[in-house]
């Protein structure tokens, strides 16, 4: 087994590594050459844990998304007929894009990208930057090979951005915002000479032929940072916070609110169910402070789908429900607020430790994380296999072992014994001589 491939398979979960294996067989039935490429081989390089997995294919991708659809029950989330490409989600959770291999062109000043089908290096050569220029091999007879055409590895090393060609930030400058948004989620600094060419390209005011609908889509990418408020305040401080909305940048964007809700989005597992939850908490805090008529504006401005724009402006009145089932008083044990919080939607959750303020509310909620959870995670597989029901029942035996084990009280402890009286004292040497 190459290096490589070992390295990869012991940085994929579980899911992962069966996503893994059901591509790479739809691949060989379908005779296509693939690769995996983009910020999984970037993330895997670096130590990072693999969020997605980006697979290229020398061929029909589109049609090899569906044959792997088709087989294991995956949702095709969206496709671009003009990149060929599409998102892919498979029922445990896990998420992959398949592409095609490809070249793309631009028109001078930016502009639509025209795409024609390419080799693979050639396909690394367009990208953006070097770190993202890395491919490995998972076809039968060079399985396990790294492509790293442009020498992305030892920029991993160095813990350096460098742009892939001088002319990219001009092609696509929307490169801009995501080498603010990589440089903080990583921590490399940006090589000198691409920051030279990124001053260039802000000279030229480059940043202003950004889509509205693209700026949306990269709000959308900055939520689901662990870092979104340094993502943020990055930003600002480029002077690129203004394209997103003019106010933002004048001191409206919440800066202390996002480190707090930076803070609560860890609580949450890291999971692609959360991390898609994080939108609205996100946009919340990011807009705090603007005004109901600005939030509309700013979501028409970005071209929000109607689904985000609800995930966002209607996340306080969606979170009442939840927030009132918390405080009733009928709610007492701790495997009544486990079942509750366990089975709410993540995002009324987030949002209510971020704004609630109610006390009741905080202090079930920080229970929850802080001791009802980590006791259900401490279940050891041994104790899960005591317990026995029908697989119809199944379900319903786990909540009742659960409940069972938050609502049991520790056992007491026994008093210790009483201590025997303690020695007299000594008598003082002087009177010991008188006598």
């Amino acid at each position: 087994m190459s290096d490589y491939i070992y390295i990869l398979e012991s940085h994929l979960s579980p899911d992962q590594n069966r996503v893994l294996g059901e591509v790479m067989a739809a691949a060989g039935q379908a005779n296509l050459n693939l690769f995996l490429t983009g910020g999984a081989m970037r993330d895997m390089l670096a130590g990072f844990r693999i969020r997605d997995l980006d697979f290229v294919v020398e061929g029909a991708a589109l049609k090899l998304a569906k044959a792997v659809a088709d087989h294991s029950g995956a949702t095709i989330v969206s496709a671009d007929e003009n990149r060929k490409s599409a998102e892919i989600e498979f029922p445990s959770g896990a998420t992959a894009q398949i592409a095609m291999s490809r070249q793309e062109k631009y028109p001078r000043g930016g502009g639509k990208a025209q795409v024609s089908p390419a080799t693979i290096q050639e396909d690394l050569r367009g990208r953006d930057f070097t770190c993202n220029a890395i491919a490995l091999s998972l076809n039968k007879a060079s399985r396990g090979l790294l492509l790293d055409p442009l020498n992305g590895l030892a920029d991993l090393e160095r813990r350096e951005l460098r742009a892939v060609s001088a002319y990219g930030f001009y092609d696509d400058p929307t490169r801009l915002l995501r080498l603010v948004r990589l440089g903080v989620r990583l921590g490399f600094a940006t090589e000198e000479r691409t920051a030279m060419q990124v001053a260039n390209a802000r000279e030229a005011e480059v940043e202003k032929a950004i889509p509205p609908r693209v700026l949306g889509t990269e709000l959308k990418l900055i939520g689901v940072e662990d870092n979104a408020a340094g993502v943020i305040e990055a930003l600002a401080q480029a002077g690129l916070l203004a394209l997103f909305w003019p106010t933002l940048a004048e001191g409206h964007a919440h800066r202390a609110g996002l480190a707090k809700f930076d803070k609560i989005a860890h609580l949450l597992p890291d999971e692609t169910e959360t991390r898609a939850a994080r939108l609205g908490p996100f946009l919340f805090a990011l807009t705090e402070k603007l005004s109901p008529r600005e939030k509309q504006a700013l979501a028409k401005h970005l071209e929000l789908s109607k689904a985000d724009t609800n995930q966002w402006l209607q996340l306080e009145a969606r979170s009442k429900k939840l927030a009132a089932a918390l405080r009733a008083p009928r709610i007492r044990k701790p495997s009544q607020v486990y079942q509750l919080i366990s089975t709410a939607a993540p995002d009324q959750v987030m949002f209510l430790l971020y704004a609630s303020p109610l006390k009741p509310v905080q202090d079930r909620l920080r229970a929850y994380f802080q001791k009802y959870l980590p006791a259900v995670e401490e279940i050891t597989p041994e104790e899960w296999a005591t317990v026995e029901a029908k697989p119809a029942r199944q379900q319903k035996a786990r909540e009742e072992f659960i409940a069972n084990r938050l609502d049991r009280r520790p056992p007491r402890k026994p008093a210790p014994d009483p201590l025997p009286p303690p020695p007299p004292a000594p008598e003082p040497f002087m009177a010991r001589r008188a006598r």
